[in-house]
């Protein structure tokens, strides 16, 4: 009558999806991101070259920043190790393309921005 019980695997699968929803809701929007590195490129400043506060609340007192994908690390090494991650060259590349959709986008494709009916034609 034995056996392992049939509910533990579920258990599992259920911490390690609250660990993953977490993590996405601290992240800063893709639009974000790009409004701050398109601002950055306009006054011909690098991502890397920015001074940063320091804070003791956030990991490595806030000193090691990785702008892209708005995450602080502890040290440099693991900074170093995020900039060779798939994860970090993924969204370099995202933030490199065509600006991501914003709030307003997502409100005209619902139909709750200004309607676009075209160019105004005269009426006589």
């Amino acid at each position: 009558m034995g056996g392992k019980c049939p509910h533990r695997k579920v258990k599992k699968r259920r911490l390690s999806h609250k660990t993953a929803r977490r993590g996405k809701f601290l992240l800063k929007a893709d639009d974000a991101v790009y409004d701050e590195l398109v601002k950055l490129a306009d006054e011909g400043k690098d991502a890397q070259g920015k001074e940063l506060p320091v804070d003791e609340d956030l990991p490595g007192m806030g000193q090691f920043y990785c702008l892209h994908c708005d995450r602080y690390f502890a040290n440099e090494t693991v900074k170093d190790d995020h900039y060779r991650s798939k994860r970090h060259k993924k969204r370099v590349k995202l933030m490199s393309g065509p600006a991501p959709h914003t709030q307003l986008d997502a409100d005209l494709a619902a139909g709750m921005g200004m309607p676009d009916n075209g160019l105004k034609l005269m009426s006589m």
